[in-house]
C-alpha cells in the first residue's frame, strides 16, 4: 500500500472527512498509549464509511474500526492499514415518543443527556461511560446495574464484504460485556435504536448526578485509563481480588494499578503499551497464584508489537 496515494484516494471517497498519515493512536485512546496508524480516517457519513470499506476490500487493505478508544489498548508498533474512527458519525434524534436513534460514533454520555432532556429514562447509568454508542452495543457496556442490552432494540450494520443488515431484539445476543458483534472483526455498527421509558427529568438528573458523584469518589478519573481493566469473574470482583493480592499501586514504567481502585490500570505518566501489558500480566499471574482465578481483560488489545 502506498500511503500517500491511498490518502489521496480516500479524500475523494470520503469528502470532508479528516484523514491523516502516520497518526499516533495515543491521541485516539483514553489510555493515551499506542503507536502510529498508517492511515487514520474519520468518515463524516455512513455512506462514506461504506464506500471506504468497499475500496479497502478491492485493494486488500486491512481496516480497523474504533470509536473513542475508551476500551482499547493499542500496541506500541501501531496499526497497519487504515484505522476508521466513527466519532464523526454522531447524530442523535428522537424517532418516536420513546424511541431514540443514534449513530455509532455518538458519545454515550451525550445520548444519556439527550434522553434525559427528552424526559426518557433507561440510560442514566451511561452518562459517565466515556465511549461511543457503537462500542457500547458491541460490548454491552454497563454500570450500576444498567446495561445497553436492556434498552437497545434495533441495530443496523455493514460487514467488510459490503452486506448491510440489522439485528432486532434478542438477535443482539447480549451477554456480560458481549453481543452478537463482539466475536466478529468484519462488521461495523452504523446506528442503533433505543427504546426507553417516560420519566421525570428532575429525578433522572438526580440519578445521573448520584452516579457522577460515586464515580468521582471511587474511580481514578484524573488519570488516563480504559476504565475497568479486567472482566468480573463469576462469583468475584476483579478489583477486590487484585487488592487482596497486595497489588494496589504496583507499577511498571509509567503504568500502575490504581491506588484508588485496584480494578483500574492507569497511565500515571509516560506509559507505553508494553508498560500496561506488563502490569496486566503481573496482575493475572499473581491473582491466579493466590486465588486460583484467571482474570480476563475487559480491554481489547490490538496492533503490532
Amino acid at each position: 500500500m502506498n500511503i500517500t496515494e491511498t490518502v489521496s484516494i480516500l479524500k475523494d471517497i470520503c469528502p470532508g472527512s479528516d484523514i491523516r498519515e502516520n497518526e499516533p493512536m495515543s491521541a485516539h485512546t483514553t489510555f493515551r498509549v499506542g503507536g502510529p496508524a498508517d492511515i487514520w480516517c474519520a468518515p463524516v457519513t455512513c455512506d462514506a464509511l461504506i464506500a471506504l470499506l468497499e475500496y479497502a476490500r478491492s485493494e486488500q487493505i486491512h481496516v480497523t474500526v474504533i470509536g473513542k478508544g475508551s476500551n482499547l489498548l493499542v500496541r506500541d508498533g501501531g496499526i497497519r492499514g487504515i484505522v476508521v474512527e466513527t466519532t464523526a458519525l454522531s447524530k442523535i434524534e428522537k424517532k418516536k415518543e420513546n424511541i431514540l436513534l443514534a449513530e455509532s460514533g455518538a458519545s454515550l454520555a451525550n445520548l444519556a443527556i439527550f434522553a434525559r432532556d427528552c424526559g426518557l429514562s433507561g440510560l442514566e447509568f451511561a452518562q459517565g461511560i466515556p465511549g461511543t454508542v457503537g462500542g457500547a452495543v458491541y460490548m454491552n457496556a454497563g454500570a450500576y446495574g444498567g446495561e445497553i442490552g436492556l434498552v437497545a432494540r434495533l441495530t443496523e450494520y455493514v460487514t467488510f464484504s459490503g452486506a448491510v443488515g440489522r439485528l432486532v431484539g434478542k438477535e443482539h445476543r447480549f451477554g456480560y460485556r458481549s453481543s452478537a458483534f463482539s466475536d466478529r472483526d468484519d462488521i461495523v455498527i452504523l446506528r442503533t435504536e433505543f427504546e426507553l421509558e417516560k420519566g421525570n427529568i428532575a429525578a433522572i438528573t438526580e440519578e445521573m448526578n448520584d452516579y457522577r458523584r460515586r464515580r468521582k469518589a471511587t474511580q481514578p478519573l484524573e488519570y488516563p485509563s480504559a476504565g475497568s481493566t479486567f472482566k468480573r469473574p463469576e462469583g468475584y470482583f476483579a478489583g477486590k481480588l487484585i487488592m487482596d493480592s497486595g497489588l494496589r499501586g504496583y507499577t511498571s514504567g509509567g503504568a500502575q494499578v490504581s491506588e484508588k481502585h485496584a480494578g483500574f490500570v492507569i497511565n500515571c505518566g509516560g506509559a507505553t503499551c508494553q508498560d500496561v501489558l506488563e502490569v496486566m500480566r503481573h496482575v493475572v499471574s499473581t491473582v491466579k497464584e493466590k486465588f486460583g482465578v484467571t482474570l480476563e481483560p475487559e480491554v481489547k488489545i490490538i496492533g503490532d508489537n
